[in-house]
């Protein structure tokens, strides 16, 4: 899925980062990802080699490698950012909270169903999050 995704987006916008789990560690997703200039932020798993360096997304992808084994997986997430994307699929789950489907049938009333979702989400979030001053 995930080769095909970047042709969606217009060439013209730039594309800073990729995150995705360990089942997208693959040679084609790595060389998708680097063809339009993003860095990728898929762990290799426990056991990963290194692949032969004959593209620029292998090179990043076995850098990555050796940085995980050289600092530990724990803190090459942090280091790489992808402890972002457990806060992205967090979020999601909020927005399907009230329910898997989108109740409309019409494309543009799904848009502004999914907006309505996010517009209230951010409004719950809003009321929650603290004002800190420094006192003092």
């Amino acid at each position: 899925m995930l080769p095909g995704l970047p042709g969606r987006i217009p060439p013209d916008q730039e594309i800073g980062s990729v995150t995705a789990d360990g089942a997208f560690d693959t040679r084609k997703c790595h060389e998708t990802i680097a063809a339009r200039g993003a860095a990728a932020s898929i762990p290799p798993s426990k056991n990963a080699g290194p692949w032969k360096p004959d593209t620029p997304g292998v090179i990043a992808r076995n850098e990555a490698l050796r940085a995980s084994k050289r600092v530990g997986r724990t803190i090459w997430r942090r280091w790489s950012g992808y402890h972002r994307r457990s806060r992205v699929e967090t979020k999601m789950h909020c927005v399907k909270l009230p329910g898997q489907r989108l109740m409309a049938r019409d494309f543009d009333c799904q848009v502004a169903e999914v907006q309505v979702r996010v517009a209230v989400l951010n409004g719950f979030t809003a009321l929650d999050t603290p004002i800190t001053e420094v006192v003092g």
